[in-house]
């Protein structure tokens, strides 16, 4: 009876026991969710992201766009997933502007930045301002000219409303001195590129992933980017303040887990990114489609998210209430 007792309890103690940091992780595959379609910068970043981490974790890497409301489906998604670092996300700037658009327009937030811990920063990219190379428009000043004459005539897409691409367009035509042109919100970087090539929209604020075989084909042509500095890859495409206008905006893709995740779990996958991020491959899927890598391990991109999420509520301020037609 003595031992019988001895065995249950030994049992009972084995199954209570806490998950510890020697337990084998990952020991299962592993699914980061993209928010939007594909054809975009986040899909063109996690495909080779998730081919290196597979390389090192020894697990499959599997990739999930869960596309809808300008990034708020697939990544309300991940808030709420188990949070046990078998459910990442991978995304940019939207991440902190859908939930000040919803408070702007006096929602409940769909989800909120702290339901997200930060896993690393992977690129943080000006977008560029491509054209369809068929319209005439050879430089920013022509183009804005063209829309201080025809009101609400000219036609612009966007990766979404609000989204990381219309946020800056928005910047510009303030910049320029409120100028209005025609939105046309579509749900990813691949759609809007389609729209432009298409001539269904003039332009659009680029990621430089989705842009760059089309800048090179000819079909697109750069007018400017928005970053503080020339691009390394477009050397002669010249800033917005170049130009004159008073705007600087990055456009970054980030990995990120659901809050709670275990602290070993989340050791093991910052480790998998920071060697991901130096494998050649993936160095050379980036080189392909013409975007830095800008590395940053958790700690540092939580401090630069929170002063990037602080200007861009801001932009969101300044923008108001705009509802799609």
């Amino acid at each position: 009876m003595t031992l019988t007792i001895a065995l249950v309890i030994a049992l009972v103690v084995a199954l209570a026991a806490p998950v510890t940091a020697d337990e084998t992780f990952p020991s299962r595959p592993i699914t980061i969710v993209n928010p939007f379609p594909p054809g975009g910068q986040v899909d063109l970043t996690s495909r080779p992201l998730a081919a290196a981490m597979e390389r090192i974790l020894k697990q499959p890497v599997l990739l999930v766009n869960k596309a809808g409301a300008a990034g708020a489906v697939g990544m309300q998604s991940v808030a709420i997933a188990k949070p046990d670092g078998y459910t990442l996300l991978i995304t940019v700037p939207a991440i902190s502007t859908l939930p000040e658009v919803d408070r702007l327009f006096g929602r409940t937030p769909t989800f909120t930045r702290d339901q997200f811990l930060p896993v690393a920063r992977l690129n943080a990219d000006p977008t560029i301002l491509v054209v369809n190379a068929d319209l005439p428009y050879k430089s920013v000043p022509e183009l804005l000219a063209d829309a201080k004459k025809r009101p609400n005539e000219i036609v612009y897409a966007t990766s979404g409303l609000y989204g990381a691409s219309h946020v800056p367009t928005e910047m510009l035509l303030k910049a320029a001195g409120g100028l209005k042109m025609r939105h046309l919100p579509t749900t990813g970087g691949g759609p809007a590129t389609t729209a432009v090539l298409g001539n269904h929209a003039a332009f659009w604020m680029s990621t430089t992933g989705p842009a760059a075989p089309h800048v090179k084909s000819g079909k697109l042509r750069p007018l400017a980017v928005s970053g503080a500095a020339r691009q390394p890859y477009f050397p002669d495409v010249p800033t917005l303040k170049e130009l004159g206008y008073d705007v600087e905006y990055y456009l970054w893709c980030g990995l990120f887990a659901p809050k709670n995740t275990p602290t070993a779990a989340l050791t093991v996958l910052r480790d998998a990114v920071r060697k991901a991020m130096q494998d050649p491959e993936l160095k050379g899927a980036m080189d392909k489609i013409q975007v830095p890598i800008a590395y940053q391990d958790a700690d540092e991109f939580r401090a630069w998210w929170e002063a990037d999420a602080a200007r861009l509520a801001e932009a969101v301020k300044a923008i108001g209430r705009m509802e799609t037609k």
